[in-house]
C-alpha cells in the first residue's frame, strides 16, 4: 500500500513540476486512464468560461475525470473540501461559487502540487481558500466542519477507500453532502479485470465497482446514495458522478 501511494505521489509531483516549469503536463509518467495529462481529458470537462477565469497553470494541472463543482451544486456561504486538490482548479472554482462568505479547502499529499495550487490561488486573487497537506484517509479537519466534500478522480487512487469514505462522513456537517467525480467499474469486473484495463496510477486498476461504492457510502452512515455513470473510459470502466448526504439526527423528545 505504501509503495502504491508513493507511486501516485511521484506521478503527481512530476505533473506539478512540469506545469510549474512551463512544460505543460508531465509526459513521462504513466498516463493511461482518465487522468491523462497529455490528452487533457480533465480540462475538456470544464467549460470555456470556467477555464478563462483561472490561471493557465491551474487548468493545465487538471488531471480529473469530471467537474465536481457542478456535481455538488455549490451555494453562497458554504464551506467546501476538495480531496486531492492537485493544482487547485476545483478549489478555485469552488471559491468563486461559495463567494466571499464561503470557504474552500484543498487537501493534497504532494508538496509540489500544494506549491502550484498556492501560486495559482495567489494569481487568481482568491482570499477564501486554504490548502492543507495531508492524506485523504486522515483529513486534518475537525468533525462536522464542511458543508460539501468534492473530489475529482482521486478516491480511486487511495489504497484505503473505507478510510476515505469514513473521513468524508466525519468531516461533513449534518445535512452536508458529497459531490464527487470518480472512475467506477462495472460490477462484473474483478480486480484482475480492472488491472488488465489500466494501471493504478492511471486511475483504472484501483477503481471501485458501482455496488462497492454504494456499499461503502452506506456503511459510513451516508444516505441518498447515487453512483451514476457519465461516460465510458474503457471497456467496463466509467467516469461517474457520486452523490450522498450525511443525515441530520432525528430530534428526540428532550430536544422538543
Amino acid at each position: 500500500m505504501d509503495e502504491l501511494r508513493e507511486e501516485v505521489r511521484v506521478r503527481y509531483a512530476s505533473a506539478a513540476t512540469a506545469v510549474a516549469e512551463g512544460r505543460g503536463a508531465a509526459s513521462d509518467a504513466d498516463a493511461s486512464g482518465c487522468c491523462d495529462p497529455g490528452e487533457g481529458i480533465g480540462r475538456q470537462l470544464y467549460d470555456v468560461l470556467e477555464r478563462e477565469q483561472l490561471p493557465e497553470e491551474a487548468v493545465l494541472a487538471s488531471l480529473g475525470c469530471g467537474n465536481p463543482t457542478v456535481v455538488a451544486e455549490l451555494r453562497e456561504g458554504e464551506t467546501v473540501l476538495d480531496l486531492g486538490s492537485g493544482g487547485g482548479i476545483d478549489v478555485l472554482l469552488s471559491a468563486k461559487r461559495v463567494g466571499p462568505t464561503g470557504l474552500a479547502y484543498g487537501l493534497d499529499m504532494t508538496d509540489e502540487m500544494l506549491d502550484l495550487a498556492r501560486a495559482n490561488a495567489a494569481k487568481a486573487g482568491a482570499g477564501n481558500v486554504i490548502f492543507l497537506k495531508g492524506l485523504i484517509e486522515d483529513v486534518p479537519l475537525p468533525d462536522d466542519t464542511v458543508d460539501v466534500v468534492i473530489s475529482n478522480c482521486v478516491i480511486n487512487l487511495s489504497t484505503d477507500k473505507p478510510a476515505v469514505i469514513g473521513e468524508i462522513a466525519r468531516v461533513l456537517k449534518p445535512g452536508g453532502r458529497v459531490g464527487v467525480s470518480d472512475v467506477v467499474a462495472d460490477d462484473e469486473l474483478t480486480p484482475a479485470d480492472r488491472a488488465a484495463r489500466g494501471s493504478y496510477v492511471g486511475c483504472i486498476a484501483g477503481a471501485l465497482s458501482f455496488s462497492e461504492y454504494r456499499a461503502l457510502l452506506s456503511a459510513a452512515g451516508l444516505t441518498d446514495v447515487e453512483v451514476e455513470a457519465t461516460h465510458e473510459l474503457t471497456d467496463g470502466m466509467h467516469g461517474a458522478i457520486v452523490r450522498a448526504r450525511k443525515p441530520v439526527p432525528a430530534r428526540g423528545a428532550a430536544d422538543l
